[in-house]
Formats: structure tokens, C-alpha cells, sequence
């Protein structure tokens, strides 16, 4: 097989709607609404909170949705959130959105990979032992799979989040069908959890939200490519307002119906509750079967997640802010510098912590990102009120505001709650310090060469 030849700052403009709207509703449904009601419960089991919490994270994720669209729209340019940062704040805050933005997206590589190796090994044995080689098994496969150009992972996002819409809506419908499940214990179904006072319960509920916010991370993706798309002043609105709306309603069904086939002990017990409500049907194979579900579900999050993130090192590279050499595209339309830079700081994640606490992480750092991205969406109301906009934000300026407002007052409560967590992402932020640096004085040589 031949290399693909590679040429300089070019995208191909081949997306369009279908994509977009793949991109959106495949890159979130998937892993995480898989794992997180059984691991949301843990942390509130009171069936009323557990579904405000949801509701609630997906009325942001809609005020969120309506500033990206009017962003979206008016810069398509490569890139994501980094995009509108930069030209309203210039390189400075442009490297820390692009950086964290970027670090964002690795690190839910790397969570959705660890999840699908997890899921293949209550199949397979040797795969439950070696969780981390595996996960780095199926992150190069998708890598592999992406690197040979943008129709190929196009077809596998598109397939794919039919493929899994499918899989989901019969799961639901026999959660809600059968009768419900009881659990094996009759002292554990006796017991009756509540959520804790205090701090400690303010810590639970924070937490549960982190990890749900998690769990709708990714609808945002059809601004990473709407440079590459035909029409992305129709498109990138349309694509957001429809995948929230479907995500929101999917996750309430599917939880929902968990809460109808099981109760609070079930829900508890299970790291898949959905193999609980499956095995009603198919017996012992059913632990199989969700297994199955879950791991096809998994792969096609992971693509969603593997196509935008080179394209935020590509953005911030023609703009000076990253290694030249990321610019580069093959003759499939992949940036494959940006995209091999992005697997090599994914596979050392792998082997940090779990699926749990690179979850988490990404929910912080995607808050952080997000906080800087609708400071971006006033900044540019001002500065350029003329900029041509094929969307407007609805309810502006309190809708647009409240988004602000409440993006910044989670991210102070996910540091206060996790302290820990909050470490780890200033420190991984830090980081991108000295490239700056380094950046800026060979911008400097460049500069006096010229003179």
C-alpha cells in the first residue's frame, strides 16, 4: 500500500448534513449513557434527583447549543471552540482554548477506548486482564481507520450512529416492556439509600452532574468540521439544535426505562444495567449481548471523538500557535501529523486511572473550554458587529449570558468537589506554557530574519 501523498493546508470541502448530524448524535450517545445511570445513582440514589440532574445538564447543553450555532455559522474555519476564542482574544487565550480544547478531546479518546476494552472483556477474559493493551489495540485500529482519509471515517460515523440508534431503541423498548427485575439479594432490595446532608451531599450531587456532562460531551462536534463542510451556514445550526434535542430525549428515555425495569439495588449493582434488563430476554447470554451493543456503540463514539481532535492541532498550526508540520493533510483530507501527535499523548492516558477519573476529567476540562468559548460569542458581539452571522442566538443577550454564567459557576464547583481532578487539569493546561513560549520566540527569529 502506498503512502498518501501529503499536501500543505488544504481540507476537503465533501461534509454536509447527514454527517453532521452523525458526527453530533453518534459522538455522544454511546459509552457514556452505557456506564452512567447505574454510576449517576451511586452517587444520588434518589430516582427524582438522578432525573432532574439530567434534564437539567440537557437544558444547558440546549442554552450551550444556541451559542455554538450562531459561532459556528459565522467562522467556519477548522478548529472548534479554539476558532472563536482566538479571533476574539488573540493567541494568548486562543493557545489555552485550543490547548485544553484539544486535551479535552484526548482525554475522552481515552476514556471511550478504556470503556470499549472494558465491555469486550466481559466477553473475553484475556481482555478483561489486559484492559489498557487492549483499549491501545482498538484506539490504533480507529486511528488506523481515520489516518487513510476523511470518507472512510465519514461512512463509519454515519453507518455507525444508525447502526447504535437502532441497538439503543430496542434495548429501551424491552426495559420497558418486560416486567421488572429483581435483585438477587432480598436484604439489598430492602435497603433504601439516601443521599447524604451537607457537604457531603453537595459533593454527590456536583459529581454526578460532572459525570453526566460528561456523558453529553461531543454534541458540539460539527463546528470541528465546518470548514470541511458545503453549506455551513445552513448546516451547523440545523445539525446542533436537532442532535440535542434527540441526545436529551434519548438519554431521559433510557433512563427512564432503567428506573422502570430496575430499582434503586439493581441500578446500583451494575456497572451495565442495561445487561440486567437484556438477560430477562436472552437468559445468561445477555451479559454477551450488551456486550456486543455497548462495544459497536463504543467504536463509533470513539471515531466521533478520533475526527475533530488533529483538526484543533491543524487550526492552531496555520495560525502559528502549534508545529508547523500539523498542517499537513494526505490526499484523503486527514491531517496525519495533527492526528498522530493526538494517538501518542492518548495512549499514555490509557494507562492513568480508569474509566471513572478520565471522565471526569474530560467534563472539567470541556466546562473550562466551554466558559472561554461563550466569553469568545460576547467579545466578538463587540468587536465585530458587522461579521456576517447566518445565525443569530436566540433570546440575546440573557439566554447567551446565562450560559456563561452557569458554565463558569460548574466548573468552580467540579475544582471545589474534586479537588484532585482540578490538579490535573491546571496541570495538563500548564503545559501548554512553555510551547507557547517557545512559539513566541521563533515567531520572534522569523520575524528579524525578515527585516
Amino acid at each position: 500500500m502506498t503512502q498518501p501523498q501529503l499536501t500543505q493546508n488544504h481540507l476537503q470541502k465533501s461534509l454536509g448534513l447527514p454527517f453532521a448530524l452523525a458526527i453530533s448524535v453518534g459522538g455522544v450517545i454511546g459509552t457514556g449513557i452505557m456506564r452512567a445511570p447505574g454510576v449517576i445513582v451511586n452517587e444520588v440514589p434518589v430516582f427524582w434527583i438522578a432525573m432532574a440532574l439530567w434534564a437539567v445538564a440537557g437544558l444547558f447543553i440546549l442554552l450551550a447549543a444556541n451559542v455554538t450555532a450562531e459561532l459556528g455559522a459565522a467562522i467556519p474555519k477548522a478548529g472548534g471552540h479554539y476558532v472563536a476564542v482566538h479571533a476574539a482574544f488573540g493567541d494568548t487565550m486562543g493557545l489555552l482554548s485550543g490547548w485544553t480544547n484539544w486535551l479535552a478531546n484526548v482525554a475522552g479518546t481515552t476514556a471511550v477506548a478504556i470503556a470499549c476494552a472494558d465491555f469486550l472483556g466481559t466477553i473475553n477474559p484475556w481482555v478483561a486482564a489486559h484492559v489498557p493493551w487492549a483499549a491501545s489495540a482498538i484506539l490504533l485500529a480507529v486511528t488506523a481507520t481515520n489516518w487513510a482519509g476523511v470518507r472512510e471515517g465519514k461512512w463509519m460515523q454515519i453507518i455507525g450512529t444508525a447502526i447504535k440508534l437502532g441497538l439503543l431503541g430496542a434495548v429501551v423498548g424491552i426495559a420497558f416492556l418486560i416486567d421488572p427485575v429483581a435483585v438477587a439479594s432480598s436484604a439489598a432490595a430492602a435497603y433504601v439509600p439516601a443521599l447524604p446532608g451537607g457537604i457531603a451531599g453537595f459533593i454527590a450531587i456536583v459529581t454526578a452532574l460532572q459525570i453526566i456532562l460528561g456523558a453529553y460531551d461531543g454534541w458540539f462536534g460539527p463546528i470541528y468540521f465546518s470548514e470541511e463542510d458545503k453549506n455551513p451556514g445552513r448546516n451547523i445550526p440545523r445539525a446542533l439544535f436537532t442532535s440535542v434535542i434527540v441526545i436529551i430525549a434519548v438519554y431521559l428515555l433510557v433512563n427512564l426505562s432503567l428506573f422502570k425495569a430496575l430499582d434503586i439495588a439493581g441500578l446500583r449493582a451494575s456497572e451495565l444495567p442495561m445487561a440486567l434488563v437484556i438477560e430477562q430476554v436472552f437468559g445468561r447470554t445477555g451479559n454477551i449481548v450488551v456486550a456486543l451493543i455497548a462495544t459497536i456503540m463504543a467504536l463509533v463514539t470513539l471515531n466521533s471523538i478520533v475526527m475533530p481532535t488533529p483538526r484543533i492541532l491543524f487550526a492552531m498550526a496555520r495560525d502559528g500557535l502549534f508545529l508547523q508540520s500539523a498542517t499537513r493533510v494526505n490526499r484523503g483530507g486527514t491531517p496525519t501529523v495533527a492526528l498522530a501527535i493526538s494517538a501518542m499523548i492518548a495512549f499514555p492516558l490509557i494507562w492513568s486511572g480508569g474509566f471513572i477519573f478520565v471522565f471526569k476529567l474530560t467534563g472539567a476540562l470541556s466546562i473550562f473550554a466551554s466558559s472561554l468559548y461563550f466569553a469568545a460569542f460576547f467579545a466578538l458581539r463587540r468587536s465585530q458587529p458587522d461579521l456576517p452571522r447566518p445565525f443569530r442566538a436566540v433570546g440575546y443577550p440573557v439566554l447567551p449570558a446565562l450560559a456563561l454564567v452557569i458554565s463558569v459557576l460548574l466548573l468552580i464547583a467540579f475544582i471545589a468537589a474534586d479537588p484532585i481532578s482540578g490538579i490535573y487539569m491546571i496541570a495538563l493546561m500548564a503545559i501548554c506554557i512553555p510551547v507557547g513560549i517557545h512559539l513566541g520566540r521563533e515567531r520572534g527569529r522569523a520575524a528579524i530574519s525578515e527585516m
